[in-house]
């Protein structure tokens, strides 16, 4: 009888697998995630609230001298994060005076000075606002105001930058030895002559609801926007690395900079977590990479797509597989250089994950399926509701049906991500700006009187119900009557043999609706533009609608500090030969070949002399 029994339940089992293939992973993904975020709110849940900071202080307490950060030459343990961080906040309480729950801006390079200043400004009760130290002009200055933070904490070489900024000016302090400038406050020698010992503070008791950080847009299409980061999601962030299989005895790798989301809070932030050692670079460099990741003995890399595309483009070496490195996590990989990574440099896990700084969900390829970054799990999606809907490109607002409703998509179908406001899904908005918080909510989706976070981003499910990227809104065009995808383009042209990076956006052309496809490229060292092979290339690649019909090439492609490439000066420049001095190239369709746009063919596609 027993056996019977057995045999029904290994029946059933392998009937389930066969009808459900990805079950045993959807089912394991979900208990791993929904544990981590029992954990973390259990962990806030507690009086005083355990949150990372408390973590990283228990870590300084029962392993102080465990290593947590190497940078260049150095060493920082627990213990002397600790006692540097100690020194820092009693500096910081005497020296800036901030309330608790002030926000206070930084603007640091990456370097074992912006770990303790962000531990000490913790231990403060104070956000730290992670300012992008390459802001300039109006951008530095929306992007301090925005977070309302009435103290800035500055390297010295940015001087001129802050020196410069108009009233209402914030109070600079900057970490150096000494001031550089006359009447500049410096900080770093009272920093080093203060006390290690832990300042005594009051407790707050608030728990996850309370702002930790303020990490800001990357502002590729506008200003950036300051999104408000809380204890809570804070904390979920460094337990994602966990979930990606982070493990104690890791030395993780990260090159991308710490005042954006994944640098700070999953790659140094999961190195606190999970009690790994994090080797911190000042900036990515694909020459040293692989040295680097020798020399350290990395076992985990922190990427974002275009940075492995970046090292599969460098000279092949014999020792590219000689490494340690078993896992890679990061976002933004395209399914083409994943292949190639993996081909160049062997077997490592990848570990793809979706998600915004200031989203409410997000996803992560447990299954290693190349080119998705995420699953529907059925179970997960209980809990963190979303969905895929229609979207007009052209209008850039979601379709809706007699009902004043949003139309879900099919498989197979492109549609703009939103996922469901909930209390355990919270939308947390910018700070500073509630207009722009209220944009981003997209309301009446499903039923009357719901309300998604847009997420601006267009995905695609496949009839496994995979998840695939497929661009930004606005990234996205119409022309011919059809959508125009800039990635599948870019990943089309990123196979050229002559082209080293590619950037399409659309351009408007007049009298004709729409967006023409264009593309700014750089080309390869010791290479030459071929016209003609191009042509051909694109006839065979792409559908006509998709082919880039202007081409412009640059010696070098602007892109933000996480390699997101950026389009609104491109666009705003459109494809004038008298404005832009670099090479301009046209698809002309009898010459069958990119020739050079003169001003003669600029004004013949103007009077719409020539077919596009």
């Amino acid at each position: 009888m027993l056996g019977l029994v057995l045999a029904s339940v290994l029946l059933l089992l392998a009937a389930a697998r066969l009808l459900l293939p990805f079950l045993w992973p959807d089912l394991g993904a979900f208990v791993a995630m929904t544990w981590t975020a029992l954990r973390c709110r259990h962990r806030l849940a507690q009086h005083p609230p355990r949150t990372l900071l408390h973590r990283f202080q228990r870590r300084a307490r029962q392993r102080p001298g465990r290593i947590l950060l190497r940078w260049r030459d150095r060493e920082l343990s627990y213990g002397d994060l600790e006692a540097w961080s100690n020194r820092a906040a009693r500096v910081f309480r005497q020296r800036l005076r901030p309330r608790r729950g002030e926000p206070v801006a930084v603007l640091l390079p990456n370097g074992a000075s912006y770990v303790w200043t962000w531990l000490a400004l913790a231990k403060l009760g104070c956000p730290m606002a992670c300012v992008n130290s390459n802001a300039r002009g109006e951008a530095l200055s929306a992007a301090v105001q925005a977070a309302g933070a009435r103290s800035v904490i500055a390297s010295e070489e940015l001087s001129p930058v802050l020196e410069a900024l108009p009233p209402p000016r914030p109070r600079i302090f900057y970490l150096s030895s000494e001031p550089p400038v006359p009447g500049a406050e410096a900080l770093l020698g009272a920093i080093g002559a203060a006390s290690p010992e832990p300042l005594e503070l009051p407790h707050s008791a608030s728990g996850g609801g309370d702002t930790a950080l303020y990490i800001y847009t990357s502002g590729t299409t506008g200003l950036p926007k300051a999104a408000v980061v809380t204890e809570q999601k804070l904390l979920a962030a460094a337990s994602l690395a966990r979930v990606c299989g982070l493990r104690p005895r890791d030395v993780v790798y990260t090159t991308l900079p710490l005042y954006h989301a994944a640098g700070l809070m999953v790659g140094l932030g999961g190195c606190i977590e999970v009690g790994a050692t994090c080797v911190l670079r000042s900036k990515f460099s694909a020459t040293h990479f692989w040295d680097d990741c020798r020399r350290y003995n990395v076992t985990v890399i922190q990427y974002v797509g275009e940075l492995l595309r970046y090292l599969c483009h460098t000279p092949q070496r014999p020792n590219d597989r000689e490494h340690r490195v078993r896992l890679a996590v990061g976002n933004g990989l395209r399914g083409d250089v994943w292949k190639m990574f993996l081909d160049r440099f062997g077997p490592i896990s990848i570990r793809e994950f979706y998600g915004a700084t200031e989203g409410n969900g997000g996803f992560i390829n447990y299954t290693g399926k190349v080119g998705a970054v995420g699953r529907a799990n059925m179970f997960l999606r209980f809990f963190a509701p979303f969905e895929l809907i229609k979207y007009n490109v052209e209008k850039e607002e979601p379709v809706r049906d007699a009902r004043g409703l949003c139309i879900p998509v099919g498989p197979g179908e492109t549609g703009l991500l939103v996922t469901k406001i909930t209390k355990t899904t919270p939308f947390h908005g910018y700070a500073g700006d509630s207009m722009k918080t209220e944009q981003k909510i997209l309301r009446n989706v499903l039923v009357h009187g719901d309300a998604f976070f847009n997420s601006g981003d267009l995905l695609m499910m496949d009839h496994e119900k995979f998840l695939y990227f497929q661009d930004r809104v606005g990234d996205t065009f119409r022309w011919k009557g059809e959508n125009v995808a800039t990635t599948e383009v870019e990943a089309a042209l990123a196979m050229v043999d002559f082209i080293q990076e590619v950037n399409v956006y659309g351009v408007a052309v007049p009298g004709c609706e729409g967006r023409c496809g264009m593309a700014a490229v750089r080309l390869k060292p010791g290479h030459s533009f071929d016209g003609q092979k191009l042509y051909s290339f694109v006839e065979d690649a792409l559908p006509g609608y998709a082919a880039p019909r202007f081409l412009r090439v640059q010696d070098s492609l602007q892109t933000t500090a996480t390699f997101k490439q950026c389009k609104s000066h491109l666009v705003t420049q459109g494809f004038d030969p008298d404005l832009i001095r670099e090479p301009l190239f046209f698809r002309h369709s009898q010459a069958k070949a990119y020739v050079p746009l003169t001003p003669e063919l600029h004004s013949r596609i103007l009077d719409m002399a020539l077919a596009l």
